[in-house]
């Protein structure tokens, strides 16, 4: 069945969306707010809304649909963050705001470059209402990208924002040259730190280890097309947060996620010492090798906690 899908927010990834959904035969008509235009005109037409914004253009936005969103009309949430402010994921921002929208979330190992290149790639479709995601797995999937249907949302949306925080000290652990070993150590203590959030959130533990989690961030800590990558080789090599985030000329969701998790980790007690390292490095108040060695020196303790 062809669609009628109102992509909001045409940057690289709502772009590569859009050529996507072309190429299987929908229908896609968008809006970027740099073009200006109403994005309200495209919701009495659409079938599906997708968002592709970076977090912080999501509340302003869904304050300004929720008048006149249409009863019934499904909201596909393709952003991936935590917000500092609210400490809320994309679909809880929207729940706030549009509280009637039907409403899913796409995630996974999605750099977009290689899928506007039509390599092959999965992803996750995840909502609380199972026949509309069953649905829209069938109509979205095509020749380049297979979609994998959950009923966790929250989890998938939690374990997407984390595993940019992990990206950056990937980054940072391949821009000091660390070898192998230390990567693959710290990956998997990320993972870790990972779930605590997850679970935290009230996701389930198997999102962790699906294509939201460990899919995505076995793509985006071993790629340069990764912006949260390279905004950790970019402070090994000395930047602050503000030249690196510069130099990369795009959003980098992986600070503003290490801070709302942080702050949620002050509220609910949890342990992430890699974020926490992490965002030291970002503020200037560690240096790079400095934040390893923290981590290194850490209490000696089980490597499961019941």
């Amino acid at each position: 069945m062809s669609l009628t899908i109102a992509v909001l927010g045409l940057g690289a990834w709502g772009r590569t969306l859009q050529t996507l959904w072309e190429r299987q035969g929908h229908r896609v008509i968008g809006w970027t707010r740099s073009d200006g235009g109403d994005p309200a005109r495209l919701l009495p037409e659409a079938d599906l809304v997708a968002v592709a914004l970076a977090m912080q253009g999501i509340e302003p936005l869904a304050e300004a649909l929720a008048p006149v969103w249409p009863a019934g009309l499904p909201l596909l949430s393709c952003s991936k963050g935590i917000d500092p402010e609210r400490l809320a994921t994309p679909t809880q921002l929207w729940a706030r705001q549009v509280p009637q929208a039907p409403r899913l979330v796409l995630s996974g190992p999605n750099l977009a470059v290689e899928l506007a290149q039509g390599l092959p790639a999965a992803s996750v479709i995840a909502s609380e209402d199972q026949e509309l995601a069953g649905r829209l797995q069938e109509e979205l999937s095509g020749d380049s990208l297979r979609l994998y249907r959950s009923d966790d949302p929250i989890g998938v949306e939690a374990a997407g924002a984390l595993k940019n925080v992990m990206a950056v000290a990937a980054g940072i652990c391949d821009g000091l040259g660390l070898g192998a070993n230390a990567k693959a150590s710290l990956l998997c203590r990320g993972l870790a730190e990972m779930g605590v959030v997850v679970q935290g959130m009230g996701g389930h533990p198997t999102s962790l280890y699906g294509l939201a989690g460990l899919g995505d961030l076995l793509a985006t800590a071993n790629s340069p097309l990764s912006r949260n990558y390279r905004c950790g080789l970019l402070l090994a090599e000395g930047l602050d947060e503000s030249a690196a985030v510069a130099r990369i000329g795009a959003t980098v969701e992986g600070p503003r996620t290490a801070r709302a998790a942080l702050a949620l980790a002050a509220r609910q007690g949890w342990s992430l010492p890699i974020c926490d390292q992490v965002l030291a490095v970002l503020e200037g108040r560690t240096k790079p090798a400095l934040a390893v060695q923290a981590l290194m020196q850490r209490g000696l303790k089980p490597e499961w906690t019941p």
